[in-house]
């Protein structure tokens, strides 16, 4: 959408100057119809936040070609439409830049105030940009939060060249980076996702791995839940490509994507008491289709599941140990900490513990002791081992005597 109002900004002043205007007052002109788009845009999604689904049964139909929805702790599905069928991603590209980026911050390979020179090849960048000049310095925070917020394309390489320094060894690191993550269906061929290529290509659920790596970055939020920013001193505005984070209660991210091939792409993020769910659309044929599609999915989820913890309510007794040399153990629970469940299910959710009374040494660090049993009903939605948290070895015979004598002498 950016590019299309960019570029019909430019016929604008093209065909005032025709007609004999000033460059000023062209100008001038292409802005006032510009903001009439954008107000017209914002009224049009305004309208379309104005009440929000509330689901009681099925997932939503959406437009979107693909779609994959999951709860991003559990990393549980919820819903999926051609969630492995290639497409390419334009801009929703950027998630995994931004992940790199996060996580060079997080190991101290970059921070936020190293000052990147704009190389001429991130100057060259077309589509959504921050019109960066060749040699100009600006911050890895300004980057970042121009390629996060504004979908910057000269942003996110100039990024990736601070990084790795160049854009093809940079796309290299994405490359490997997906395929750690279980990527099975994912090729970059750049990082900003500007370029049409039938070589460059992910799918939803690729998608829904990498957005869910980098939403687990606290950090990053401070970026992704900007509506409104500027840049070189307030002489570049920043606006959201996002509009959910302006019209959908608890949005979080994260990231949109539009090219003539791919169509109108959108990662969104959202959380409400504590449970974040992630929507991915891909290929729908205008801007707010995306948002419908997706907002729609996330109010499905937020409508019909929530999470709840897969430990015991109460904190679990030690376990006496016999001959051991440890007179007891602590149990502990293993394995996932949050089940996402219906409502339904979680509205008659019961836990039960079975543990043994006493062990018999020796006992190893994750002997399984017991299991927590959770129940909805009579229907059983999760086992939970228990298991020691400490060992207790075997006390030899000289040892089981002195114990002996010790008890004797205690008693006498």
């Amino acid at each position: 959408m950016r590019e299309k109002i960019m570029s019909a900004a430019a016929c604008w002043v093209a065909a005032a100057l025709l007609l004999g205007a000033t460059v000023t007052q062209a100008i001038a002109l292409s802005y006032r119809e510009l903001d009439a788009q954008v107000m017209a845009q914002e009224r049009s999604l305004a309208k379309l936040f104005e009440t929000e689904e509330v689901f009681t049964g099925v997932a939503p139909e959406i437009s979107s070609p693909s779609a994959l929805l999951l709860e991003r702790e559990t990393g549980v599905v919820i819903f999926e439409k051609n969630a492995d069928e290639p497409r390419e991603p334009a801009s929703v590209t950027k998630v995994m830049t931004i992940l790199l980026v996060m996580e060079a911050l997080e190991a101290g390979t970059i921070t936020l105030k190293d000052e990147v020179v704009t190389s001429s090849h991130a100057a060259s960048m077309g589509g959504s940009q921050i019109y960066l000049r060749e040699r100009e310095k600006m911050t890895v925070h300004e980057l970042l939060k121009a390629t996060v917020v504004n979908s910057a394309n000269d942003a996110a390489v100039a990024l990736g060249e601070h990084i790795a320094g160049s854009e093809s060894s940079f796309v290299a690191m994405m490359n490997a980076r997906a395929a750690e993550l279980g990527m099975k269906s994912t090729n970059f061929t750049n990082c900003s996702g500007l370029l049409d290529s039938p070589e460059h290509v992910t799918t939803a659920r690729d998608i829904a791995i990498m957005s869910r790596e980098l939403m687990g970055h606290d950090a990053v939020r401070e970026y992704t839940t900007i509506w409104i920013d500027s840049l070189r001193g307030g002489d570049t505005a920043l606006v959201n490509t996002n509009r959910l984070i302006r019209f959908m209660d608890g949005a979080t991210g994260l990231k949109t994507g539009f090219t003539a091939k791919a169509g109108y792409c959108l990662v969104a993020t959202a959380e409400r008491d504590g449970v974040e769910y992630i929507a991915v659309t891909l290929g729908d044929t205008n801007s707010n289709e995306r948002f419908e599609s997706a907002r729609s999915l996330l109010s499905y989820a937020f409508s019909m599941y929530t999470t709840v913890t897969a430990r015991p309510d109460e904190v679990l007794l030690p376990i006496r140990v016999d001959l051991g040399r440890e007179d007891y153990i602590q149990p502990e629970a293993v394995g996932v900490e949050k089940l996402l469940l219906t409502r339904a299910q979680a509205s008659a959710l019961t836990k039960e513990v079975q543990m043994e009374s006493v062990l018999l040494a020796p006992v190893a660090v994750g002997d399984e002791v017991g299991t927590l049993t959770l129940k909805s009903g009579d229907e059983v939605v999760a086992e939970i081992k228990l298991v020691a948290s400490q060992a207790s070895e075997r006390l030899n015979w000289g040892e089981v005597y002195g114990r002996l004598v010790e008890l004797l002498f205690v008693a006498g």
